[in-house]
């Protein structure tokens, strides 16, 4: 009975997390971020989300290229 939860458990992890943990953290990050600022300032507040996710696929890139064998 425990077995399905366990697989289903990791299998979450796995498709979350990946092998990059700190993108999975920076989405967390940035989506309670923009969420605290639009409930501080208002609507003019939704601008962190797309400049975050564009910062966290930057970074992403970055490190793939740096780290490829060239």
């Amino acid at each position: 009975m425990i077995r399905w939860p366990m697989a289903f458990g990791r299998f979450c992890y796995d498709f979350v997390v990946g092998d990059t943990p700190e993108l999975a953290i920076g989405v967390v990050l940035v989506i309670v971020g923009s969420w605290a600022l639009t409930r501080a300032i208002g609507p003019g507040g939704f601008w962190l989300l797309p400049v975050g996710v564009a910062a966290l696929l930057a970074a992403s890139l970055w490190r793939g290229v740096s780290s490829s064998p060239s």
